[in-house]
């Protein structure tokens, strides 16, 4: 038995994501999208969502590489002046895991952007990491433990079976593989709160670039069970887009989805 679920990540980031979003669901292609509290097209993605109630939309955690809710006076080991996470996911990780002024700051900000999802009144349908940095296990436990607080009950676990890839026409190098075992401890985390989440992931190795015929492909290979495919979709490539993914092919991934067959959720 087999079940795919289309999700959009980066919901609220621009305006032409929000577009592209939109566009996708009302063609009933997409059931799902990912809101980055911070981003400077959030409140249009907000308004969009109240619009569209069959759209399940869940929190795209922001710790790296994207902005913060919270002002840089509050998190100052966290942030640059603008308030904005740094891109260095192995100095992140060390940070994460090593300094409790550091951990500190992170769970207050992990909570402001619940407490900001809140806010929207929108039904959290799930929660995920921008970077998948939830797979950090101070990450992804601070995310569970004060997601439970807002009712969260379904988290992403971003593991990608090398061997469906393969099958694909890709064979990913080693760090990849390392990537979908070390996703195991996620997903005992997850379920040890009580939450569900999908059996497989798709978007990783692809990310930015699921062309329709990649997506082709990879729906003929979908294995049994509960997946996700994440796209990165947008109307047009503004001058955020280009600045922040310079190689992704979003208008690419847009018309992926929505030439595909209606996925099933």
């Amino acid at each position: 038995m087999q079940r795919v679920t289309f999700t959009a990540d980066d919901f609220g980031l621009t305006q032409s994501v929000n577009e592209a979003v939109e566009r996708a669901h009302r063609a009933d292609k997409l059931h799902a999208a990912s809101l980055m509290m911070a981003g400077s097209a959030a409140a249009d993605a907000v308004r969009r969502a109240r619009a569209m109630p069959d759209l399940h939309v869940g929190l795209h955690l922001v710790v790296i590489e994207g902005p913060a809710v919270l002002p840089p006076t509050r998190i100052p080991d966290l942030v640059d002046a603008q308030g904005w996470f740094p891109s260095g996911q192995l100095r992140l990780g060390i940070n994460y895991a090593a300094r409790p002024r550091v951990r500190r700051q992170l769970a207050a900000e992990i909570r402001a952007q619940f407490a900001a999802f809140a806010a929207t009144g929108l039904r959290l349908a799930h929660a995920d990491a921008h970077k998948h940095m939830h797979l950090h296990p101070t990450v992804g436990r601070l995310l569970l433990d004060i997601g439970r607080e807002f009712g969260l009950s379904h988290v992403r676990v971003p593991a990608e079976p090398p061997a469906v890839l393969a099958r694909c026409g890709t064979r990913l190098g080693p760090c990849a593989h390392a990537l979908y075992h070390w996703s195991r401890l996620l997903r005992r985390q997850v379920r040890a709160a009580g939450m569900t989440t999908t059996d497989h992931c798709f978007g990783i190795a692809w990310s930015g670039h699921m062309t329709r015929e990649r997506l082709r492909r990879l729906l003929a290979e979908l294995p049994d069970g509960d997946s996700e495919i994440y796209f990165h979709p947008a109307t047009a490539r503004d001058a955020t887009l280009r600045r922040l993914m310079p190689d992704y092919q979003h208008d690419a991934e847009l018309a992926a989805l929505l030439e595909q067959r209606t996925p099933t959720i």
